[in-house]
């Protein structure tokens, strides 16, 4: 996983949208356009990255209300499946999500485009924050939408 991949999220806080990001991603990707169910992807992501340009809106995210990143330093993702959909370059990565204790399987759609050495892939999912028991009764939204922009490179 390069250096310029970046998760991205939205949420709605008193109505309001609050954007934010992770970086730090590492992982190993071994995608075969050709033959998705023989690709596998598994990704870490530390969660102390978490940046909302609110420093202190950050370091409430990083306490135990929400991520926990003390106990639980890295939010993981690690495919089952990976299948085709129904175009050109468009799949589906189904697996297990874990954040904080809680391991949930999701499925994410993506596109796969090659690129110099190696693929970018790109996606969008929703999850229920309080499936994972991130910031329990607060007055944020429960559904969190993200964003991925993954790149790799051959090694």
């Amino acid at each position: 996983v390069a250096g310029e991949s970046k998760i991205t999220f939205k949420i709605k806080n008193l109505g309001f949208n609050t954007n934010g990001s992770f970086s730090g991603i590492t992982g190993k990707i071994n995608f075969d356009e050709t033959k998705p169910a023989e690709s596998s992807m598994e990704v870490s992501i530390p969660a102390k990255t978490v940046n909302t340009d609110n420093n202190k809106r950050d370091n409430h995210l990083r306490s135990d209300d929400y991520f926990d990143v003390k106990n639980y330093p890295d939010i993981r993702f690690v495919s089952t499946s990976i299948t085709a959909g129904n175009k050109k370059g468009e799949y589906v990565v189904k697996g297990k999500l874990t954040i904080k204790k809680t391991t949930k399987e999701i499925s994410i759609p993506f596109t796969a485009t090659a690129s110099t050495g190696g693929f970018r892939f790109s996606g969008e999912f929703s999850i229920n924050r309080r499936d994972f028991g991130v910031g329990g009764g607060s007055t944020i939204s429960d559904n969190l939408d993200v964003q991925l922009d993954v790149v790799t490179k051959r090694s």
